[in-house]
């Protein structure tokens, strides 16, 4: 450019420029200036405000250009996100941020080796840049690669290692990897780092399941206290086992676990409460879920017993009404499974007529006889009830035995029915869950947010073979079998803006899952007295449908399941829950042990049948002991005792799929299952070959023992 201005005014014309954002015009007039007037001081100025106002703004541009890209990946326009993050990086390649952004966007769309290249490129700029390790662990772990996962979580801790999240992604990967121990160790690192780290939490308790310690582990006991307190962050029966392992190394306990007779006249009940009181995750355990340890159980059930025969002569403490007041809780919660001696029935009239007689005179029972009677029978159920009165000794036991089994009958008051129960085995299955509705629950398990059914199937790794489910906003659902609404909540609270329909046989069960629905505040779930048999009255079709532990109770259940499938849309997704035929062998055997004897008909026949499984030194019978189910009424008539029962192979399942025109797309199984399937199935799809998980099973035997769990699809 020549300079045919003046030198005042090529300078004014040069800072126009630059305050209107001209900075090529305004730098080109500050160079022709100092071209001619080399020593021109304010020239020499403005062009050196110039750059660093260019800096700045170039700077501040950028700025909100990286969070324009967020704004968009935020919204899920993932491509969008590509494209402009493509051409900025070109402009500002020494810009990690906008490389990161990169790394998420292709992994948001699954193409992990394009996301890795990206995150690589943010370490390349930025070695210090934690989050790009952290950001590649996790697309490493998506890709199955599980090792590269954890090294690369390990390098994003020793540059930071008070980072609570990569902990908690390095337990998920190293579960993966089966390392179970170490898992946990790195979620409890995690809460170390911040205690209350939900994600840490919620996933301890998914470790702890299966898992058996050989070791002490103090602190562990405080974080599952905590666990439990939670109410919805682990299903209580899941870590029963793991968490009677590590209280067994207490002191306090297993000196008198140790004891051979328990019977011995030196049994000293009120120094083992005493003892036993000190283990606060014991009497929280005892609180909300059976006790599935049969030394722990003779112990508590010999207690019981001497509570009873000195309650007028014992000298009561604080810690013996606390203990008793979770003994009559663990006792309403196992349904009173414990045996009685014809010692304790008349010790138990007798305190029951002084009760009556304290309360038609106005008096006030004491809270041990109380807690005593209430753990051999459920308060609501002694015809003086209506006029005990709560007080803080017994406030627990009031709400579980008196209040909440009022609730049930209220609200069962409101259940709809869809048609009046007719098929014989229908009835018969209705009237076994009336009396013992199953099963009795107080926690449970539940994601700590929804998410969409895409989410959903990409967790459990199941195959979709019409995409269109993944698109469906608001899933109705039906759960056809709810029992006492374990399942409905669960479901409800797992996909994101679902609506639920639940039905059931029993009204018992019904008003126990309506008022532990009411309890958690979920409002998407609508309950149904209704046989699967007549849902085609409700002329409805679901996005969903889930029947876990159901239909193979019904006389014919092909036929239920194809009742199922035609309430299912085109394109919907179906869970089913079927017992396996080689998994129950023993159960098999001990079935036909009980239709030998002929005689089992009511509660007491099943209590001393189990008693004899309890002592007996057959294999079949050892075996069933490790079952959590034969620790309550309820779940010991349903693991034993059921009215109907059938149970499937592979095979058949396999040929029931195919007559049905369903689509298999997967098993909904434990990590740990899957982990050891794919030791010796690598295939991409060998997850979904039924024919290489029959031959799994043949040499696994046990392992579908609780249920074979797995989606299909209903193509058009």
């Amino acid at each position: 450019m020549t300079l045919d201005l003046s030198i005042d005014h090529a300078l004014i014309k040069a800072r126009a420029y630059a305050k209107k954002g001209e900075f090529k015009e305004a730098q080109t007039l500050y160079h022709a200036i100092l071209s001619n007037f080399p020593n021109n001081k304010r020239a020499k100025q403005g062009l050196a405000d110039l750059n660093k106002f260019k800096k700045k703004s170039g700077q501040n541009f950028v700025n909100e250009e990286i969070q324009k890209l967020l704004d968009l990946f935020n919204k899920g326009q993932f491509l969008l996100v590509l494209k402009q993050a493509q051409t900025l990086s070109k402009q500002y390649p020494q810009e990690f941020i906008i490389w990161n952004i990169m790394g998420a966007a292709y992994a948001s769309l699954k193409e992990f080796n394009n996301a890795v290249i990206a995150l690589e490129k943010v370490i390349e700029l930025n070695p210090n840049y934690v989050d790009a390790y952290y950001n590649i662990g996790v697309v490493l772990n998506d890709q199955g690669k599980i090792q590269e996962a954890i090294e690369a979580y390990k390098k994003c801790i020793s540059l930071f290692p008070n980072y609570p999240d990569a902990y908690v992604n390095l337990g998920l990967a190293l579960r993966a990897q089966g390392n179970i121990e170490n898992s946990i160790e790195a979620f409890l690192k995690a809460l170390e780092l911040k205690p209350d780290h939900p994600e840490a939490l919620f996933n301890i308790g998914i470790s702890l399941k299966g898992t058996f310690f050989t070791k002490p582990h103090p602190n562990l006991q405080k974080v599952i206290s905590t666990l439990i307190d939670k109410k919805t962050y682990v299903r209580p029966n899941d870590i029963i086992k793991a968490s009677i392992s590590l209280l067994k190394f207490e002191p306090q306990l297993n000196t008198h676990l140790d004891k051979e007779d328990l019977s011995s006249s030196d049994f000293n009940h009120q120094e083992i409460i005493k003892d036993l009181s000190k283990l606060p995750l014991l009497l929280k355990l005892m609180s909300v879920c059976p006790i599935s340890d049969i030394h722990l159980e003779k112990l508590l059930e010999k207690i019981r017993t001497k509570l009873l025969m000195s309650i007028n002569a014992s000298v009561h403490t604080f810690e013996e009404l606390k203990f008793q007041s979770a003994l009559a809780l663990q006792c309403h919660i196992n349904e009173y499974i414990y045996k009685q001696s014809d010692d304790e029935k008349k010790a138990l009239t007798n305190l029951e007529y002084l009760v009556k007689k304290a309360l038609k005179n106005k008096n006030k029972p004491s809270p041990q006889i109380i807690l005593c009677l209430a753990s051999y029978k459920s308060l609501n159920d002694y015809e003086w009830s209506n006029l005990l009165k709560s007080t803080n000794e017994i406030k627990d036991v009031f709400t579980m035995q008196i209040e909440e089994p009022c609730q049930e009958a209220s609200l069962i008051k409101k259940i709809p029915l869809l048609e009046n129960i007719t098929n014989k085995i229908s009835k018969k299955v209705k009237e076994q869950y009336e009396v013992n509705p199953y099963p009795r629950w107080v926690n449970l398990k539940l994601r700590l947010k929804p998410v969409p059914i895409s989410k959903i199937i990409s967790e459990i790794q199941i195959k979709i073979f019409d995409n269109k489910i993944k698109d469906v906003k608001a899933p109705e659902i039906l759960i056809a079998g709810c029992g006492t609404g374990q399942h409905s909540i669960g479901t409800a609270t797992r996909f994101k803006d679902s609506k639920v329909l639940a039905v059931d046989l029993s009204l018992s069960s019904l008003g126990y899952a309506k008022r532990k629905t009411e309890e958690l505040g979920v409002q998407n779930i609508d309950y149904m007295q209704a046989d699967i048999l007549d849902l085609p009255k409700l002329d409805k079709q679901f996005d969903i449908i889930e029947s876990a532990g159901v239909i193979h109770h019904m006389d014919d259940p092909l036929k239920a399941w194809c009742i199922l499938k035609d309430c299912l849309r085109s394109g919907g997704l179906m869970k089913i829950g079927l017992y396996s035929e080689l998994a129950r062998k023993h159960i098999v055997e001990i079935r036909k042990e009980i239709s030998r004897a002929g005689q089992i008909s009511n509660d007491l026949d099943m209590k001393s049948f189990r008693n004899m499984l309890l002592t007996s030194d057959k294999n079949h019978h050892k075996l069933i002991l490790n079952s959590n189910d034969l620790y309550s009424m309820s779940t010991l008539k349903d693991l034993l005792f059921h009215v109907k029962e059938h149970r499937f192979t592979i095979n058949q399942i396999q040929k029931s799929l195919s007559d049905l025109r369903l689509k298999f797309c997967g098993f909904e199984a434990d990590t740990m299952t899957v982990s050891n399937f794919k030791l010796t199935n690598f295939g991409e799809n060998d997850l979904y070959d039924l024919n290489k998980w029959e031959e799994y099973e043949q040499k696994n035997p046990r392992t579908f023992l609780g249920m074979y769990q797995f989606w299909c699809q209903k193509l058009s």
